[in-house]
């Protein structure tokens, strides 16, 4: 009798049963049906397609963005018991002839490849000789142009629906808009898929938004106070600050290594496998860095540079605590980062409407940094996901900002920006509305302007936040030629005659800290066996070359040192430990639960 898909779940994958949407996902897919599945980060997309696949007959092609992801994961299979391989320019003619014979002669379960690859001719006629189970389309927000990782070669995966008509089709994706989802069913001839769309909450993740005169220092407070032992990602704009912010977090004894295009391909593949393969490891990377990045213990992400999107966003700061633990997702953002993208925006080639698609997407993503409410609920919101409740684990639920009523400071900048004639940047308007004693002001007869000096009461940096959130709330906008000088917006009339108000977030003092959780064991106590799991785990990695995390997550580490399983039959019960890995290393992590048993265990 063949096993059915909760006999699958928990023999291989170990798991005592299936979570959110994941059962009906897997019940159509097997059923024959075509699906849109969309999942956050760490939500268990990946099991919606390898389950059908173990359940059906035959070889299921899953198609993958990425190289590395595609060996992430079968490797990871391997380990339990699933026949798995990869079809890509990574593998040489032997190896290509030997998986390509092997899925001819039915005996594998899975078989990854990217979309150059199969949309060959010669590819789709050794799958026309295959029986196979399904196509899962991996990452299919790349299909669109509007979405924030287009891959053209993606477009083409539309001729699947004819040329294997009746093969079940899945496309998942964590990070979808309406504009996007609506492209990924027409370019994937997914019109009659059904869909389903599961809670992008993740509620495990501490999302901490903030404005830092010193970032970097933030940052390493951050890390030495919450993540001391921790690995993280710290994203930034450009290859000059990821290597600038490499150094400087070596040089405070943090093993920080940079990650960027620029940087040769086996540089970048050194320092991935570090990142992936040992624990502690900060990769300081550009935006090349993270997708198919499968390490589920990322207990931070940081980001130095605003992203360009919700999406983007949402997608960065989701490959933190794909495990389930406490994580956090923390960002400094200022004036010049809005200034910055706007002026890249507007100096951009593409065509309009391309263009007003991105403005609305950087305008939400200003939105949330600015947002005196909950984080969480405004993220939720843009992706049609309501949380009737703040949600309690973000900065503006734990220590709620402080606002003021800005309208005069606001009248006062924007006309600042009017009598000069929207020529000037921000550093001059300050100098204006402070009365500087500048010899360019008076050359050019701004000291006798009514608005020179009239906000000598304000700070520099209070009025830098001013702009900020002017500009954020598109009051203002940033001129084309890439000068940074400042213009008035149809928005701001109603502002400038008063005939609306301003309440303005109020930042936080120099040197205030967050409150903030490390994610660790529940007791200090503890730490010992935490240790001793952790160091077992790296020696039977580095025995067999994977990541730790493929012998064990974290997550099941956790179960031990709470539950202390004394034989194999009370560690099979443990959520992600099947049958295969039960049988594998059941006996080494008894013997260290054994060596840091508990006084008193037995009375």
């Amino acid at each position: 009798m063949a096993p059915t898909p909760r006999d699958i779940l928990h023999s291989v994958f170990g798991y005592q049963g299936f979570r959110g949407q994941q059962e009906a996902v897997v019940a159509h897919v097997v059923a024959g049906g075509d699906a849109l599945v969309l999942m956050p980060t760490g939500g268990g997309k990946s099991l919606c397609y390898q389950v059908p696949a173990l359940a059906r007959a035959g070889t299921g092609i899953v198609i993958s963005p990425l190289i590395a992801l595609m060996h992430d994961q079968v490797e990871a299979l391997r380990q339990n018991g699933v026949r798995a391989a990869c079809l890509n320019s990574t593998l040489g003619l032997e190896e290509v002839r030997a998986t390509e014979q092997a899925l001819l002669r039915g005996e594998l379960d899975l078989l990854y490849m990217a979309p150059e690859r199969l949309v060959t001719e010669r590819t789709l006629d050794l799958l026309g000789r295959t029986r196979l189970s399904l196509f899962a389309i991996d990452e299919a927000h790349c299909v669109s142009q509007w979405g924030h990782d287009f891959r053209p070669e993606y477009t083409q995966l539309g001729r699947l629906a004819e040329r294997f008509a009746g093969v079940p089709r899945l496309a998942l994706t964590a990070t979808a808009d309406e504009p996007t989802r609506r492209d990924i069913r027409t370019g994937l001839r997914l019109e009659q898929a059904r869909a389903f769309i599961g809670g992008f909450d993740r509620p495990n993740i501490r999302y901490r938004i903030g404005q830092f005169p010193d970032a970097r220092g933030a940052l390493l407070r951050l890390i030495e106070d919450e993540h001391p032992r921790d690995a993280g990602i710290v994203y930034c704009l450009s290859r000059r600050k990821v290597e600038a912010m490499a150094t400087w977090l070596q040089e405070r004894g943090l093993r920080a290594l940079p990650y960027h295009a620029g940087l040769p391909a086996e540089t970048r593949r050194r320092h991935q496998e570090r990142f992936l393969r040992e624990d502690g490891v900060i990769i300081v990377a550009t935006i090349a860095f993270g997708m198919g990045i499968d390490k589920p213990d990322v207990r931070f992400v940081a980001h130095l540079d605003l992203p360009k999107s919700i999406e983007a966003y949402y997608q960065e700061t989701g490959r933190a605590g794909r495990d389930g633990l406490p994580a956090t997702a923390w960002m400094a953002y200022g004036l010049q980062g809005v200034l910055t993208l706007r002026q890249l925006l507007e100096a951009s080639t593409a065509e309009e409407r391309h263009k007003a698609i991105e403005r609305r997407k950087l305008e939400a993503m200003l939105g949330l940094c600015e947002i005196t409410s909950c984080r969480r609920q405004a993220l939720l919101h843009y992706f049609g996901d309501p949380l009737e409740a703040p949600c309690g684990n973000c900065d503006n639920c734990l220590e709620p900002p402080a606002t003021w009523d800005g309208t005069l400071a606001a009248q006062q900048a924007m006309s600042a920006i009017y009598r000069t004639g929207q020529r000037f940047g921000v550093n001059y308007l300050i100098d204006v509305l402070r009365g500087s004693d500048n010899a360019r002001i008076r050359d050019l007869g701004h000291d006798r302007l009514k608005v020179f000096g009239l906000g000598r009461d304000l700070a520099a940096t209070s009025w830098r936040s001013v702009f900020r959130q002017l500009v954020a709330r598109g009051l203002v906008s940033v001129d084309v030629e890439g000068h940074g000088s400042l213009h008035l917006t149809d928005a701001a009339r109603p502002v400038l005659r008063g005939e609306e108000t301003l309440q303005l977030r109020r930042d936080p003092a120099p040197g205030k800290r967050r409150r903030g959780e490390r994610a660790a064991p529940p007791d200090e106590t503890d730490r010992p066996l935490w240790d001793a799991l952790r160091a077992r785990r790296r020696e039977l990695a580095a025995e067999q070359g994977v990541p730790p995390y493929m012998i064990f997550h974290d997550a099941v580490l956790m179960q031990m040192v709470e539950q202390r399983p004394r034989d194999l039959a009370q560690l099979a019960r443990l959520d992600g430990v099947g049958e295969r890995k039960l049988a594998q290393y059941g006996a080494d992590f008894l013997a260290v639960l054994s060596a840091h048993e508990a006084p008193g265990a037995h009375r």
